[in-house]
């Protein structure tokens, strides 16, 4: 696997699809699959899991030729792989999901992955969490027969969740099975959990922090990613990280307003202090042309 020199400039990372329709994956909904008969539905999932593998390897593809080596795969790349009927299948695929993943090895293309909102591991019901790690160990299995390594260079990134529950949440963490603690990472949130509650946690927890700049700015009310708090955090959840060049964070701009939560499509303002980091995933609606814009604006310049 690749690291990178602290000295070189960042690398710019892609989420999930592209704005182009080079990006695309097949989606399937729950309603949908429980209305086909059980054959159906082995067939119906197979087609799907054997088109998005494909357009998987196709994303690896994209990502070479835009020479971006960070890639955040699609936590719904494979639907209902939770379930045995998918998991199943998955296995079927075992040979060719290896295949892809050492496509994007050999091309020195980073995946990442970040589980969806579903995934609260502070939750006061036990039925949530149970649930959350049921869908972590799905995603590190499928990390895992991509032939991604179980540390945090393929991390599997998610949120704090309930707030006021760190306790809960560092006992939680500290009992996950290996293939889903050696890759876990977390990330700071606009209102539950403040960069530095977060950061304690990661310190506890010994996993490593992804800071948000955007998700501090909105928590702490600030008016400018150069506050000096951002480069304050930055460094450090820098040394959560046992390799400081495997570092990844976020980048997003507000749409309406500096602190808008939700997405701009460019990225227009970048923390003075992110120029010192290795990975940074652009969450911008535009995707590619953000990442471009960004190169061209900002990176050039560093």
């Amino acid at each position: 696997m690749n690291t990178q020199n602290l000295t070189q400039v960042p690398e710019l990372g892609l989420v999930c699809i592209t704005a182009s329709q080079e990006v695309r994956f097949r989606a399937l909904t729950r309603k949908r699959l429980l209305q086909l008969t059980i054959s159906e539905q082995e067939k119906t999932l197979r087609t799907l899991y054997t088109e998005n593998l494909k357009r998987l390897n196709q994303a690896v593809e994209f990502c070479v030729r835009e020479k971006i080596y960070l890639y955040r795969l699609s936590s719904a790349l494979f639907p209902f792989a939770d379930e045995p009927i998918g998991m199943t299948i998955l296995l079927e695929l075992a040979q060719q999901l290896e295949l892809v993943g050492k496509q994007a090895h050999s091309l020195g293309i980073r995946l990442v992955l970040h589980p969806d909102q579903f995934v609260v591991l502070s939750s006061d019901r036990p039925e949530v969490i149970e649930n959350s790690i049921k869908i972590l160990k799905t995603q590190a299995q499928i990390l895992d027969l991509l032939g991604l390594p179980r540390s945090p260079w393929s991390l599997m990134n998610i949120h704090g969740g309930k707030g006021d529950r760190s306790e809960r949440l560092i006992q939680v963490i500290r009992d996950l099975p290996d293939e889903i603690r050696l890759r876990l990472t977390l990330e700071n949130d606009e209102y539950a959990y403040s960069s530095e509650e977060i950061l304690e946690v990661c310190h506890a927890a010994q996993i490593p922090m992804v800071f948000d700049a955007h998700h501090h700015v909105i928590h702490e009310q600030l008016e400018s990613y150069d506050h000096p708090s951002v480069a304050f955090i930055l460094a450090e959840s820098q040394k959560t990280w046992t390799i400081p060049e495997w570092q990844l964070v976020h980048i997003s701009n507000g749409d309406k307003s500096f602190a808008d939560p939700k997405h701009s499509d460019y990225i227009s303002l970048m923390p003075d202090c992110y120029k010192t980091v290795p990975w940074i995933e652009v969450e911008a609606k535009q995707k590619e042309l953000a990442i471009a814009q960004l190169r061209k604006n900002w990176l050039d310049l560093i």
